[in-house]
This record gives C-alpha cells, structure tokens and sequence, in this order.
C-alpha cells in the first residue's frame, strides 16, 4: 500500500470515526479536546460537526490556515504535556470527545508519548466521554470500542471511558 493509500485510509477512519463519535456525545457534558492542531481540518471538521460544542486546541505552535484556527481563548500553546495538567482551571470540566492524532507512526516514539499522554487523558475525559486515538493509550477506566467497519485503520483505535457507576 503506498503512503498515499495509508494517508487516505486514516483520514477516513478519522472523519467516519469523529462523526460516529459526535453522533453518541449528544447527553454527555463537556467540552472536546483537539490535541494537535496541525493544519487545521480536523478542528475545521470538529467546528462543523458540533456546532455548539466548546473545543478546546493543544498543540505547540499554530502552523493552520487562518481559517481554521481557533480563537486565543481556545488555542493552549506549549508542549501537550507541559500544558495539558494545568489546563483545568481554564477549561473547568472534563471532556466529552479527546481527539488524539499525535502518531508520529515510529512505534518507539508512539509508545513513549502513550507513557505520558494516557494519564492525561484518563483525567480529563469525563465519565462516558470517548476518546478516539491515532496511537494505542493505557487508559484503566476506558474499553476498547469496536469501530464501524468503513473506518478500520492499523492506526485508529476508539477508547471510551465507563460511565459512573458501571
């Protein structure tokens, strides 16, 4: 498969996962993360599939076209894991939907950054909130969800956290 391919098929496991996922957030409270902006198109696509959801960026510089940025009271720049312990004053809830595509793809890279990026996560998604991932996370609290079979991808994977109580 050539590079192109695999790229095509994670966008759209991306897109069809992110919709999946929008279309279940509906009764649970709480803001989205989008961490990494990039250049933009997911947050763009976030914008436009939850139009009345705060969304909330993480990413270390903002490298997006302008139209696909968002404001600087939702923009939190530095290192995602300098930033994202403290940014609970700021943002005072947990999420409902943490959008995670930080796969660098190197596997060695990948697991390191699960090491520190899945405590985060687990403190931030609010209970039956979902997170879908581009890197495997350990993530105690959370099953594995199987995912509409359009978006298989080696690279996605669909967490979401158990609700309380259950």
């Amino acid at each position: 498969m050539s590079r192109l391919d695999i790229f095509i098929a994670r966008m759209t496991a991306q897109k069809i996962l992110l919709e999946y996922v929008a279309d279940r957030i509906a009764d649970i409270d709480g803001p989205v993360f989008e961490l990494g902006l990039g250049n933009g198109r997911t947050f763009d696509h976030l914008r436009e599939i939850l139009p009345d959801r705060e969304i909330w960026v993480f990413d270390r510089a903002v490298n997006a076209h302008p139209s696909s940025v968002p404001d600087g009271d939702h923009m939190i720049l530095g290192e995602i894991r300098d930033t994202m312990p403290f940014c609970g004053p700021r943002v005072k809830r947990r999420a409902a939907l943490i959008h995670c595509d930080l796969g660098t793809g190197d596997p060695t890279a990948d697991i390191a950054k699960s090491a520190w990026l899945s405590p985060l996560i687990v403190e931030h998604t609010a209970p039956g909130g979902f997170v879908p991932s581009g890197i495997e996370l350990d993530l105690p609290g959370f099953e594995l969800v199987d995912i509409p079979p359009e978006a298989r991808s080696k690279r996605y994977r669909l967490y979401r956290r158990f609700p309380e109580g259950e």
